[in-house]
């Protein structure tokens, strides 16, 4: 397994992550947990979270957890969101956790929550192992 530093380095190049404020915090053999501190960019006209922020969120850190120190890269074939409430924090973490990596397929579940405790979505997601 490589550094926390080794995968930010790789993913800075995940332009739209950065410019959205997405970080990596930690990187493990089946879980990544990923933040972004909200601002007034990340808000609909009601004040509320951007669907789409949350998403990308939950999204960059599948991409993280199904691609860092894996043999085969991985693309993202369906993403399902759930969204379960309004977030009341400044923060919101990502944490994956891998259900299923099979030959061709895996399946992850990420869990998108805010700095008061509150889950804020449930994401699923199937990717597809590609060759090199």
């Amino acid at each position: 397994m490589g550094s926390l530093e080794e995968a930010r380095e790789l993913f800075y190049k995940d332009r739209y992550a950065v410019l959205s404020g997405i970080e990596i915090d930690e990187v493990g053999s089946d879980h990544v947990r990923c933040s972004m501190k909200l601002t007034e960019a990340h808000r609909n006209a009601y004040g509320g979270i951007m669907g789409g922020a949350i998403y990308t969120l939950a999204d960059f850190a599948f991409a993280v957890a199904s691609n860092y120190c894996k043999e085969r890269p991985t693309v993202s074939l369906t993403g399902q969101a759930s969204f379960l409430s309004a977030s009341k924090g400044s923060i919101l973490y990502a944490d994956t956790r891998l259900i299923k990596d099979g030959r061709r397929n895996c399946f992850y579940e990420v869990v998108v929550s805010d700095d008061t405790g509150r889950d804020i979505a449930s994401v699923c997601f199937t990717g597809a192992h590609i060759e090199r």
